[in-house]
């Protein structure tokens, strides 16, 4: 099967060696649950990465898919002058499913060579050891879940046609608001939301995720439901089971580390 492998994976810059410093000692345990995925990951020996990420181009009412040639990723903007890397396109692929979605969902292909911090990080774990993977970023849209979800499936409908070996990768942070020192402040719903969606991915109740009360999704201010909701969407129809590998929120931000285990 073409899809050989999926996640979910936070992204705070501080888990970047050189920007964490002290601090990168407090997300331990998402360090080691990022090196247990790409240690599954490396095994599956991908073709392509397609991560979808939060944080590049994004549009109210149409999906994104970023066909420049060549990616690459620093973390000069948080203070890292060192960590550098570069990516190839996988630039067929990446055709091919623009091909198929457009006549169903509105999409618009992108050419961004730089990578945003919500792709960077994962891949930062993610591909010590993939030397030679090809990448695809892809953008969310801020309509509804369920028409992200549309759009994940299309994108599996249309990876069970290639023969390319894929991942998938749902870039996202949960609630920003669990402590009172958190980003966007504190909301006794944002551990509400995290706990839902910890409970409900265990017990693979898609559409349960799907149903969530917009008002806590709103509350817990987060930027990874969706995301992960493709995620889901890429996955529906295989026979999979997510595995929570860990989950932490020592700054007020929830980090959820997840492998779809096939």
């Amino acid at each position: 099967m073409p899809l050989v492998f999926g996640a979910i994976c936070p992204h705070p810059p501080i888990l970047i060696p050189n920007i964490g410093q002290e601090n990168f000692k407090k997300l331990k345990k998402t360090k080691v649950a990022l090196e247990e995925l790409e240690g599954d990951l490396y095994s599956k020996k991908p073709d392509t990465i397609i991560v979808v990420s939060p944080h590049g181009r994004l549009m109210d009412e149409t999906f994104t898919i970023n066909h420049s040639p060549v990616l690459k990723a620093d973390f000069e903007d948080f203070g890292d002058l060192e960590t550098k890397m570069e990516f190839k396109n996988d630039l067929g692929l990446a055709y091919q499913l623009r091909e198929r979605l457009e006549s169903r969902l509105p999409v618009a292909l992108t050419t961004e060579e730089k990578l945003d911090h919500g792709t960077a990080v994962p891949l930062y774990y993610l591909s010590q050891h993939l030397s030679g993977v090809k990448i695809i970023p892809v953008g969310y849209c801020l309509q509804s879940l369920e028409k992200n979800f549309e759009f994940g499936r299309e994108i599996g409908n249309q990876l069970a046609k290639t023969n390319k070996r894929v991942a998938v990768i749902a870039s996202g942070d949960l609630s920003h608001r669990l402590t009172a020192g958190a980003p966007a402040g504190y909301s006794d719903k944002g551990k509400e939301f995290d706990d839902q969606i910890k409970e409900l991915l265990k017990q693979n109740k898609t559409q349960e995720i799907l149903n969530l009360n917009p008002d806590l999704i709103e509350e817990a201010g987060q930027c990874g439901l969706r995301s992960i909701v493709i995620l889901l969407g890429a996955f529906d129809g295989v026979n999979y089971q997510p595995e929570i590998l860990s989950y932490e929120g020592p700054f007020g931000v929830g980090y959820l580390v997840a492998n779809f285990k096939l």
